[in-house]
C-alpha cells in the first residue's frame, strides 16, 4: 500500500499542504489578534489559532489520502504526549508541524513554514516543506532526490579555506548545560549562529546556503521533513553518539547535520568535546 501511495499519491499531499496553508495560515499572517496567541511551555513558546487548525486541517486531508495512517502532530503531542508513540508502531506515521517557526509568524516575519514528513518504521519516506509567505516549496522522496519549486537539489560542499556557516539551537530555549556544550563550536574555522524556523534553515544547508545545523532537541516534526530534504540533496548527519538521528527511538543529543560527510563529522565531534 505504502509503495502505490509513493508512486501515485504524492501530488494529492503537495495539494493538501498548499491547500491548509492557504486556508487557516496565510489569512492570519500579520492579522493575528492578541487572544489569538498563547504560550505552552515559557515565553518564547508560542501557539497560535492557525497553528491548531492547521494542525486539524492535514490531520483530516493526510488520513483521508492514506486510509490507515497515523499523525503525530505538535499540538496533538502537546494535549497528549501518548500520540508520539505511533512513530514506534506499524502503522504509516505524518509528521506534521503545522507552523513551524511560529514566533517569526507572530511578528510579521516571512520566515516560517509548514512541515510534513511521511515515515514508516521509522524510516522517513517523503517530505515536504512549504514556506507561502516565500512562495517556496521543498520536497524530497527517499531515493529520488530533493527539490525545490520543481528544481533538483544539491548541497555542495563548504568552500575549503571558508569559516563553516552553522546554525545552532536558539538560545532561548535551550539549558545551560545545553549552551555549554553548543559553545564547543566557537572554535577558529566555524562561525555558528542562532537558528531561525528549523525547516527552513534545513532548507538552506540543502540549498547550500548554511554548511552545518547543530540542534539539540528531539521533536520528530521539526527534524523529519528536514532531515530527508538534506539527506536526499546529499548531505549527512550524525547524533553525538555516532548514529544517524532517527524519529522512532531516543537519540543522543545534540546532533549534527551538514551539507557533506566531512563537514558532519566535524561539528559532531566539536560537540563531543573533540578538536
Amino acid at each position: 500500500m505504502i509503495e502505490d501511495f509513493l508512486t501515485h499519491g504524492l501530488d494529492a499531499v503537495e495539494d493538501a499542504v498548499r491547500e491548509a496553508a492557504a486556508a487557516e495560515i496565510t489569512p492570519r499572517f500579520r492579522q493575528l489578534a492578541d487572544h489569538e496567541v498563547e504560550s505552552k511551555t515559557g515565553p518564547h513558546d508560542l501557539v497560535t489559532v492557525a497553528d491548531r487548525l492547521a494542525e486539524e486541517h492535514l490531520t483530516a486531508s493526510l488520513t483521508k489520502l492514506l486510509p490507515g495512517s497515523a499523525v503525530v502532530g505538535e499540538e496533538a503531542v502537546h494535549l497528549d504526549p501518548g500520540v508520539y508513540g505511533a512513530l514506534r508502531g506499524d502503522a504509516p506515521v505524518w509528521i506534521v508541524d503545522p507552523v513551524d517557526g511560529t514566533r517569526q509568524f507572530v511578528h510579521g516575519d516571512p520566515h516560517f513554514c509548514t512541515l510534513v514528513a511521511l515515515a514508516q518504521h521509522g524510516e522517513i519516506l517523503a517530505s515536504w516543506t512549504y514556506a507561502p509567505a516565500l512562495g517556496e516549496l521543498a520536497t524530497a522522496v527517499r531515493g529520488k532526490g530533493a527539490y525545490l519549486n520543481g528544481v533538483r537539489l544539491e548541497c555542495g560542499s563548504p568552500e575549503p579555506g571558508a569559516s563553516l556557516r552553522v546554525a545552532t539551537a536558539h538560545p532561548d530555549y535551550t539549558s545551560p548545560e545545553t549552551k555549554a556544550v553548543l559553545g564547543r563550536l566557537n572554535v577558529e574555522g566555524v562561525s555558528p549562529r542562532p537558528c531561525g524556523s528549523a525547516g527552513l534553515e534545513y532548507l538552506r544547508v540543502a540549498r547550500g546556503e548554511v554548511d552545518a545545523l547543530a540542534f539539540s532537541w528531539p521533536s520528530a516534526w521539526d527534524h523529519a521533513a528536514g532531515l530527508l530534504l538534506v539527506g536526499e540533496a546529499g548531505g549527512a548527519q550524525y547524533t553525538v553518539g555516532g548514529e544517524p538521528f532517527r524519529v522512532d527511538r531516543d537519540n543522543e543529543l545534540p546532533f549534527a547535520v551538514a551539507r557533506d560527510e566531512a563537514t558532519a563529522v566535524r561539528i559532531r565531534d566539536l560537540l563531543r568535546g573533540g578538536e
